[in-house]
């Protein structure tokens, strides 16, 4: 055993040695030479996930269930709150079709699918000018939310809702 510790050889980082580029230090025992590491995207790419990783909002059922219960109440919404439901409800639609997608559920589970199809559907219509109009497109996206909700945690793709 004593011998294989001393065949052993412990890397030391060329920039800790004082050596050249690429090239590691080592107690006795072979010599082994590393490449550089060097970053995996461009400078362009990375300030990208970075833009990406800075705009994302983790999931909040509790948000989520708030404002369901907020367009399906008994009370109509008022006029003046319609564009900030739609908003809200249509980042509900793309978090929750997103977590789904990246589990891959449509291909598991044909409800999740035509949930997913359908939220993509209403997430691309336009918000009706009429005020009535415009409370029952909310209310449908409100279901959707709600129901693509539930089944994403039955299925067990969300620890939340499970």
């Amino acid at each position: 055993m004593g011998d294989q510790r001393r065949r052993r050889s412990h890397l030391v980082p060329s920039h800790c040695s004082g050596q050249g580029e690429g090239v590691m230090a080592t107690a006795p025992g072979p010599t082994r030479v590393v490449p550089v590491w060097a970053p995996p995207l461009d400078p362009e790419a990375l300030e990208t996930v970075l833009i990406k990783v800075r705009a994302w909002q983790p999931f909040d059922g509790e948000s989520l269930l708030d404002d369901i219960g907020a367009v399906l109440d008994d009370v109509v919404p008022a006029e003046e709150a319609l564009d900030d439901h739609d908003l809200r409800l249509r980042g509900h639609l793309m978090q929750l079709v997103a977590i789904a997608v990246a589990a891959e559920v449509g291909q598991k589970d044909p409800e999740a699918e035509q949930l997913i199809e359908r939220a993509r559907r209403l997430r691309t219509e336009a918000m009706p000018g009429d005020h009535l109009h415009a409370v029952g497109h909310l209310r449908r996206m409100a279901w959707v939310v709600n129901e693509l909700h539930e089944r994403l945690g039955a299925i067990k793709c969300l620890r939340e809702a499970a």
